[in-house]
């Protein structure tokens, strides 16, 4: 196993300051790492696979870094990771189930009260959804109904563009089932958006990470680890991931797939990623979520930590 070097800390040459973590939106989305040691050597991330070939990762410039069934990781390669700002998530295969997940840096209480304080007031909790649909729909949620009503809403919409998009690329759907401990009873469909929504949740619990807000306060999902994850990703998926995943569901249904259908998803989320420019836009859409429910925010302690993924001119 490769070792950090003799004379540094932390996987840091001495002498060398911490590295300054890039700003979220400047970052590729993420990679997967599967059967290798994650490790650090000459100051820089590498992945050692099975045959003892060497891979950097430029790591700081990754916002997540997804970890597979088989890789393993030291020590001086997660604190280099934290240094960087770059989020670890343990999933399993094909990234249909998140273990764990490291944190980033630079949370901050302050907004992490104000994002509790929203949730635990129903009036602005209220505004926060009805923020959220208008978002997700591009129209204002319709007027005196509550949160499980605009949940139930919410649900037949989504499944109508399930099949809106199944019929556009010939695929054969029948409904949204699977079951997490069997990854290979669920239908070919199926496994294309688990992959496609895991790549999406890895992302977008980066962002909330980075920002400095918890992933478990929700607002439409509760009571899950990831409930405000949940809640910010499905903002995006219909408009990035879900068509990729029946695009990449339609072809291997026709023959036309070269690859495993989970590494075509990936690949095909990632290129979504870009084209939206979603890492620049997660972070300013979180605040803006969080603004509808009009309570004031609290103006943070001098001491308090910056953001890990701060703009030159961003103050704390």
């Amino acid at each position: 196993m490769a070792r950090a070097p003799t004379g540094t800390t932390s996987g840091i040459p001495a002498g060398l300051p911490p590295p300054r973590p890039i700003p979220l939106k400047d970052r590729a989305a993420l990679v997967f790492v599967e059967r290798a040691q994650l490790d650090v050597e000459d100051g820089a991330f590498v992945a050692i696979d099975a045959s003892g070939i060497r891979t950097v990762i430029p790591v700081g410039g990754i916002a997540c870094l997804l970890l597979e069934p088989g890789t393993r990781i030291s020590h001086a390669a997660a604190v280099l990771a934290a240094r960087a700002g770059t989020l670890l998530v343990w999933v399993g295969e094909g990234a249909v189930r998140l273990y764990s997940a490291g944190r980033p840096g630079g949370a901050r209480a302050d907004r992490l009260l104000w994002q509790a304080r929203i949730a635990l007031d129903d009036a602005a909790r209220l505004r926060v959804v009805r923020r959220m649909y208008d978002i997700r729909f591009g129209e204002p949620a319709p007027q005196r109904r509550s949160i499980d009503q605009l949940r139930g809403i919410e649900g037949v919409r989504v499944r109508e563009s399930y099949a809106l998009l199944a019929r556009q690329h010939g695929v054969d759907w029948q409904r949204r089932a699977y079951d997490p401990g069997d990854w290979q009873s669920a239908d070919l469909p199926n496994r294309c958006l688990s992959s496609a929504t895991a790549c999406l949740h890895g992302l977008t619990e980066a962002a909330v990470l980075a920002a400095g807000y918890s992933p478990a306060i929700g607002f439409l999902h509760t009571g899950k680890a990831l409930s405000f994850v949940y809640d910010m990703a499905d903002l995006w998926k219909v408009a990035t991931v879900v068509p990729e995943a029946f695009r990449i569901a339609g072809l291997a249904q026709k023959g036309r797939l070269e690859m495993p259908v989970e590494r075509a998803v990936r690949q095909a989320c990632r290129d979504a990623f870009r084209r939206s420019g979603l890492l620049a836009r997660l972070i300013p859409q979180i605040e803006e979520v969080l603004a509808a429910g009009e309570l004031p925010r609290p103006d943070p302690p001098p001491e308090a930590a910056g953001p890990a993924f701060a703009d030159p001119d961003e103050g704390p």
